[in-house]
């Protein structure tokens, strides 16, 4: 057995505000949007998606983890466009950690270091 791709779903409330949001945080508008008015999703890297859902249950109970190449350089883009990120912190063999929250309350952490320590 062989997983091909990931795809992690991020529960909304209202999919046009979650996708205005997640647009300006990737910096890019939808890869995708299959099924519109419930679903809108980003390739983020060749193997690996975001999507949004107003069907996958309770919005802003779960967490999504992105792990960057520059920790830095992410965060002072997101916030360049607009976006309000605590301070990055250490955590554990080099790693780091910067956290935002989406419209619904969803924690969206970017992690930097992780390729080198793992």
């Amino acid at each position: 057995m062989s997983i091909r791709h990931v795809l992690a779903v991020v529960p909304v409330t209202d999919l046009d505000a979650a996708t205005d949001w997640y647009s300006r945080l990737f910096d890019a508008a939808p890869t995708n949007v299959p099924m519109p008015g419930l679903l809108a999703e980003w390739r983020l890297t060749e193997n690996g998606w975001v999507q949004l859902s107003t069907q996958a249950g309770p919005a802003g109970s779960g967490s999504l983890n992105l792990a960057v190449d520059d920790l830095d350089e992410h965060v002072q883009a997101a916030r360049g466009r607009g976006f309000e990120i605590g301070a990055s912190v250490g955590v554990n063999k080099g790693v780091r950690l910067a956290e935002l929250h989406d419209p619904d309350g969803t924690t969206v952490t970017f992690i930097g270091g992780f390729r080198e320590h793992y």
